[in-house]
């Protein structure tokens, strides 16, 4: 198309609402835990993981788990390749939008 618009710009990997509030939220912390996210999300472990995973495959976003004394800690960050990512899926955002 002339006018430039391609929804195919858009990361669906990002893209979900949960995936794209863990984003958002990593990007203004180095990193987070899981209950931090789960409850800044309004989600449940189990979405959570599960979105935690999908960007953690794409090399979006880096999970460590640990233990703090007997209880196991998860801590997620995002990694340069998600921040990159991040960056290209908010200017595609803003290019759609400024077009209408």
């Amino acid at each position: 198309m002339s006018d430039g618009f391609n929804i195919d710009q858009i990361d669906d990997v990002i893209h979900g609402r949960i995936r794209l509030g863990i984003m958002a939220f990593l990007a203004g912390a180095e990193a987070a835990n899981f209950n931090e996210i789960k409850a800044r999300l309004q989600t449940t472990d189990g979405n959570l993981s599960v979105h935690l995973r999908k960007l953690e495959e794409a090399g979006f976003v880096a999970v460590e788990k640990s233990f703090v004394g007997r209880k196991p800690q998860t801590r997620a960050r995002m990694t340069e390749t998600g921040r990159t990512a991040f960056v290209a899926y908010l200017d595609a955002m803003a290019g759609l939008v400024a077009r209408h």
